[in-house]
Parts: C-alpha cells; sequence; structure tokens
C-alpha cells in the first residue's frame, strides 16, 4: 500500500449525505476518512487527531469557509486544505489559494476529481518534505565539516571586532560569545561555530527586528531561493543549538525570541 493510502482525510460539508458518500468512498479507496458538519465540529476535531487534509466546503451554516481554513492552519499548520464549492469564482479561488488551499473544485465535482486532487496534495507535500530533509542533511554537513559559507551581505552596522547588544557580545575574530548573566552578577564565554556566529551577528545587528527563515537562510547560510518552510527547516535546528548556548534557559529564550509564523528578533 502506498504512502498516500495511509492519509487521514476531514471531510467539511454541512450536506450529510454527500459527507456520507464521500467518507464511504475514500474509505473504499483506502484512505482513514472522518467527516464534520460544520465549521466548529470541523476545528473540534482537528484540535483532538492530526489529519492530512482536510476538504472544505466553503459555505457552512456557522461560518465562512475561509474563517475555517484561517483556524484549522493554525492548529494544524502542516494541515493540506482542498476547497469546495457550489459558487465557484476566480475571486474566492484566489481568497483561498492566498488564505493557503493547495486546491480548489467546483460542485458538482466527479469522485475521481477529488482523488486526483488529494493524491497530488499528498505528492506535493512529500517532494517537500524529501526537499527540506536534504538541505537539513546538506546543513549538518557542512556544520560538522567546519567548511565555511558563502560570503554573507555586509553588515548594517560599522565593522569591528567586538558586536555587543545587551548582555551578549560577539567576538567576530574568535567566533565567541560572552554573556552576562541576568543579574549582571557573573559571564560565561561560549564558543560559536561558523554557522552559529554568523546567525548571532545577523540577528544582534538588527536588535528588536524580526527577520524570517528565508531572510536569514539567504543572507546567513547563503541559500537562495527557498520558500519560507524550506528555510524554516534549516533555520530552526541552527537556532536550538544556538539558545542552548546563550539562552539562561533555551526553553524559555529572552535573547532569541520567537514572533509565530515570522520569524526571529533579538532582544536586548
Amino acid at each position: 500500500m502506498s504512502e498516500e493510502f495511509l492519509a487521514r482525510i476531514l471531510i467539511v460539508d454541512d450536506e450529510s449525505a454527500t459527507c456520507r458518500a464521500l467518507v464511504r468512498a475514500l474509505t473504499l479507496m483506502g484512505y482513514y476518512a472522518d467527516s464534520a458538519l460544520s465549521g466548529q465540529e470541523a476545528l473540534g476535531r482537528l484540535g483532538r487527531s492530526p489529519y492530512d487534509v482536510m476538504v472544505l466546503d466553503l459555505r457552512l451554516p456557522d461560518m465562512p469557509g475561509e474563517e475555517v481554513l484561517q483556524q484549522a492552519r493554525r492548529i494544524q499548520p502542516d494541515l493540506l486544505v482542498i476547497i469546495l464549492t457550489a459558487y465557484a469564482s476566480l475571486d474566492s479561488a484566489i481568497a483561498a489559494v492566498r488564505a493557503g488551499a493547495v486546491d480548489y473544485l467546483r460542485k458538482p465535482y466527479s469522485i475521481r476529481a477529488l482523488e486526483e486532487a488529494i493524491g497530488r496534495a499528498l505528492h506535493q507535500r512529500r517532494e517537500q518534505q524529501r526537499r527540506e530533509r536534504l538541505l537539513r542533511v546538506i546543513a549538518e554537513a557542512v556544520e560538522q565539516l567546519g567548511l565555511e559559507e558563502p560570503a554573507r551581505t555586509s553588515p548594517v552596522v560599522s565593522p569591528g571586532r567586538f558586536l555587543r547588544q545587551g548582555r551578549v557580545t560577539l567576538d567576530r575574530e574568535m567566533r565567541t560569545a560572552l554573556v552576562t548573566d541576568p543579574a549582571g552578577a557573573s559571564e560565561v564565554e561560549v564558543p560559536l561555530t561558523a554557522n552559529e556566529a554568523a546567525l548571532l551577528e545577523y540577528l544582534m545587528e538588527r536588535p528588536g527586528s524580526v527577520v524570517s527563515c528565508r531572510e536569514l537562510a539567504q543572507n546567513v547560510l547563503g541559500y537562495r531561493g527557498l520558500v519560507e518552510r524550506e528555510a524554516e527547516a534549516l533555520i530552526r535546528p541552527l537556532i536550538f543549538r544556538l539558545r542552548k548556548k546563550i539562552e539562561p534557559d533555551a526553553e524559555q529564550p529572552v535573547l532569541i525570541r520567537t514572533v509565530r509564523g515570522k520569524g526571529y528578533f533579538f532582544s536586548t
């Protein structure tokens, strides 16, 4: 059985007969299928169980389908959403895609068309995951070998050996960070890898400014042309390792802060 046929599908439609028919058809195809008759019921199911694909009717009795889509993506960011509507228009299709839908089908549609849309979505995600794994492997190999990264963009501050922001002083030459504890009673010097030092430098040069993973991947690691999700796969492990070295508590960071869905910033 292929990887596709292990996928969990959630059908969201206020027509109970449609839901029963789709659940039965998808189950016979080998998927695990559930249904919800309202937006709130769908969000409740997503909060309790993971799903791979949500097939969502835009017209629901309790809330707009677009709102369900937005809330669903917050609950499960990797959820693939296929929009169904009997009121198809270019505007609604564009709005759905901008909100995060991966495909758009107009009612009435065939089971075959839905099956093909689900298959395309799952295939695209597997390719995305494969590329992200490859990028992580490359980044880790470069890190372990101690190779120098491609040249970064010029700093926005005047160059110098030392860069200080708040409780952290970065020695660019020695690739070390001197971190003062919150009480100011002691200091600890921690060694950094080339990537860690470059990442910390980039963030410290822009204190308080939120920087996306894509910008960090391009200007710190030299990876161009990545989408945000691919860049995040490279940057998140690096941020995690850096936090373990300079934060008093890496689980509750106070120096390198996260802005959900936006990126990171250095807090002074």
